[in-house]
């Protein structure tokens, strides 16, 4: 077997692999362990590690809620407008983030046909742990519902039918039978979806603002950062680093052990 073709192509992919591996090495050169410790300590970072959790979490749920009848329909029907749909879901991965908080923002805002309607109603959104959860939800949630509708078309529905004839209902089909064969995608989407909003910025700023300890995530602390303190930035990116090394290994082992099957 000549080896000379992959030896040639190792070669020719060398600067790229060194242009997405040096700025990762780069990064953990520059962290001091005992100050990373010590960074740990500080309100600022202890609180945006807490903000960022909780409203990703919570972006994360509601795209599952909201993102799975939505995936369905879109995996299991044919209708008018569907191409239209599809490209909805689409949109926000390729919108710039900022544009997606300045949208949110005219509709949520307290001169936006929701948000006046809802400050009339002592509910105030903008600018407060809401905006987060749905900024980042907006962003995030195409991930689960993309990934949600490939596994649900990977789903044979002699099987569903076949549950049918047992007496299952829809919904106990679709819980029962549908939902654990499409499990492994599910779980997939469900990680991917919450890396994203965990990491989500433009859309944040701009929609909930960057109040610390209120909607000031890990991305925003780390802007804030290179102006106030080099080393909080540096431990939150760190932390984000880490994170989301440890998310794509764990989405790929879910994938990989979905295609042994």
């Amino acid at each position: 077997m000549n080896r000379r073709p992959h030896a040639l192509l190792l070669i020719a992919a060398l600067p790229a692999l060194a242009y997405l591996l040096i700025p990762l090495v780069a990064l953990g050169g520059r962290l001091d362990v005992g100050q990373f410790a010590g960074a740990w300590r500080q309100p600022a970072v202890s609180d945006a590690i807490r903000v960022s959790l909780g409203t990703s979490l919570g972006a994360t749920l509601l795209a599952v809620v909201g993102g799975t009848p939505l995936a369905w329909l879109l995996a299991r029907h044919q209708f008018r407008g569907q191409r239209i749909v599809d490209t909805l879901v689409d949109l926000p991965m390729v919108l710039p983030p900022a544009v997606a908080g300045i949208a949110l923002l005219l509709v949520f805002g307290r001169r936006g046909p929701l948000g006046g309607w809802l400050e009339s109603h002592d509910l105030t959104i903008a600018f407060s742990p809401i905006a987060v959860v749905l900024a980042q939800c907006f962003v995030a949630a195409p991930y689960y519902v993309r990934t949600a509708v490939g596994g649900f078309a990977a789903v044979e529905r002699e099987l569903e039918h076949a549950a049918a004839l047992d007496g299952a209902s829809t919904f106990q089909a679709f819980r029962l039978v549908t939902v654990p064969l499409a499990g492994p995608a599910l779980i997939g989407g469900v990680v991917m979806t919450w890396a994203r909003a965990l990491g989500e910025f433009g859309a944040t700023i701009i929609f909930a603002g960057n109040l610390p300890g209120l909607t000031q995530t890990m991305p925003l602390a780390i802007y804030l950062g290179f102006e106030r303190d080099l080393q909080v930035a540096l431990t939150l990116a760190a932390v984000l680093l880490v994170i989301s090394f440890a998310v794509l290994a764990l989405t790929r082992r879910i994938l990989w052990r979905a295609d042994e099957r």
